[in-house]
């Protein structure tokens, strides 16, 4: 049995269709769990609840979390640190490995415009705490008997997708006719993970013999695009105009008052002051006949997929 705990979200969909290739045996886990597969098992479960998340758990062989929180300080400062001491308990339980689907939020500031599986953890924004203390108790968890992955994504884009800021602020409002908009600097390069590459490659480390362990950083296209080439890649596909609207940090400040979510993005806007490259030569060298989605095919495909949706648009 392997076992998706979030299996709604953005990578836990096209995980579960990527580990047809090694399992028939795929159990769905989240509040309301549909059908990806045929012949999933659906296990309904609030997974903040320890019992409910054991159960969850018993049984599989290997566990992948690709849960995400709200995205709000408070949330996950009250979630996150809990869950996982749950969630390593019981994996340490019932025997089951764990693959936990992580982000960069814990680097250093300086680390970001060059990042790999090595670079320094010291998080300078409170959600990077968070998540420097997750990982901290996955690993005080593997010196206790655990069998890990962290599988490393950069921001991320890609069809059936709801918790990219590329597609928010870029694809939807360039489908409604509307100028894109980019938080921070235009021309500084910024690398984004292709969510179906991310799936298709944590199915196959979650299934080698030799991955464990580890740190992985999940392969990501190499080419150097800035903000604007980025804008201007999404027009060629939406037919829209290539214009921007740039939003510095004061700005996102201010527009914080109205917006909560602006106030959440407010301390991670140091990443987009900045180069942001995200280096997978650790993967590539492990898995080199992967084939990595480059950014025009995937940036089509992105669109496609939300043309074909318009509801996921909105107005």
């Amino acid at each position: 049995m392997q076992t998706i705990i979030g299996a709604g979200g953005t990578i836990g969909k096209p995980l579960a269709r990527e580990l047809k290739q090694y399992t028939q045996a795929i159990r769905l886990v989240n509040r309301h769990p549909q059908h990806v597969n045929g012949d999933d098992e659906l296990f309904s479960a609030d997974v903040t609840d320890p019992d409910m998340l054991d159960k969850a758990i018993a049984g599989s062989e290997v566990v992948y979390c690709t849960i995400g929180f709200k995205y709000e300080l408070k949330t996950w400062q009250q979630t996150w640190p809990s869950f996982m001491k749950h969630l390593t308990a019981s994996c340490l339980k019932h025997g089951s490995k764990l693959v936990f689907f992580d982000n960069v939020y814990m680097y250093a500031a300086s680390s970001i415009p060059d990042m790999n599986e090595t670079s320094a953890v010291d998080p300078p924004s409170k959600k990077g705490q968070v998540r420097a203390e997750v990982v901290s108790i996955l690993e005080e968890a593997g010196r206790k008997g655990l069998t890990w992955i962290i599988a490393r994504s950069a921001d991320f884009y890609g069809p059936e997708n709801r918790q990219s800021v590329l597609v928010e602020t870029v694809l939807k409002n360039q489908l409604k006719g509307k100028k894109a908009q980019w938080l921070g600097k235009i021309d500084k390069v910024h690398q984004y993970t292709y969510t179906p590459d991310a799936a298709k490659a944590v199915a196959m480390l979650g299934n080698a013999p030799d991955t464990w362990n580890q740190v992985w950083h999940l392969p990501t296209d190499q080419v150097s695009m800035t903000a604007r080439e980025w804008v201007s890649l999404f027009a060629g596909y939406t037919g829209s105009k290539d214009g921007i609207q740039v939003a510095p940090p004061w700005m996102v400040s201010v527009m914080g008052w109205f917006m909560p979510i602006m106030k959440e993005i407010r301390e991670m806007m140091f990443q987009n002051m900045q180069h942001y490259r995200f280096h997978d030569e650790k993967f590539m060298q492990r898995f080199p006949d992967f084939r990595v989605t480059p950014a025009a095919e995937g940036v089509e495909e992105t669109v496609k997929w939300f043309r074909n949706h318009p509801l996921e648009v909105g107005g």
